[in-house]
């Protein structure tokens, strides 16, 4: 009897803390260091893994630099091989907290929070402070953000051949489903 109780604890207790926690392995990231009048410059990684800790508002999420995808291969061989160094850097992090998150009071209207953290890219750390929109959706949790990272801050060099071409203030959207 008492084996069978212990069981049962055992069992509810692994959901209980299995439920702190919620995940995605198909964020979206899409970002952008066009300039106008060239060419774009864009692409889109739709394998990012994020999670979310809803007692305590920690978020870390992770994209591999390989898993951004360009309209043309040869920029996405540039960006790679050139720029983001993706055989020596393989990828970004960023590890942060949700302020003042209380995962009981989100609903279906999205809300604004500040998010804070550490965001890694081309070995280089940098303190960002982002906004992000939260709300619950009928699939989970879902998590949007949009704001500009500086490529100067990640020690990431674009060559004066292709300066006028391609900002070094890049765009990012993020789109992460969490479960």
């Amino acid at each position: 009897m008492k084996t069978k109780l212990l069981g049962i604890f055992l069992i509810l207790t692994q959901i209980g803390f299995a439920q702190e926690k919620i995940i995605t392995k198909s964020g979206i990231i899409i970002f952008e260091a066009s300039v106008p009048s060239f060419e774009e410059v864009k692409a889109k990684n739709e394998s990012v893994s994020c999670v979310l800790n809803t007692k305590t508002g920690e978020i870390a999420s992770l994209a591999l630099m390989k898993g951004f995808r360009f309209k043309i291969a040869l920029m996405e061989e540039h960006f790679n091989e050139n720029y983001v160094e993706s055989d020596t850097y393989p990828k970004a992090t960023f590890k942060g907290k949700i302020e003042n998150f209380d995962y009981s009071k989100i609903d279906q209207n999205s809300e604004e929070y500040n998010v804070k953290g550490t965001m890694e890219i081309h070995g280089k750390s940098k303190e960002i402070s982002i906004i992000a929109k939260i709300k619950k959706t009928s699939n989970g949790l879902e998590f949007l953000s949009n704001f500009d990272l500086n490529a100067d801050d990640f020690n990431i060099k674009i060559p004066s051949v292709v300066s006028k071409k391609v900002s070094k203030k890049v765009n990012v959207d993020l789109n992460f489903n969490l479960k």
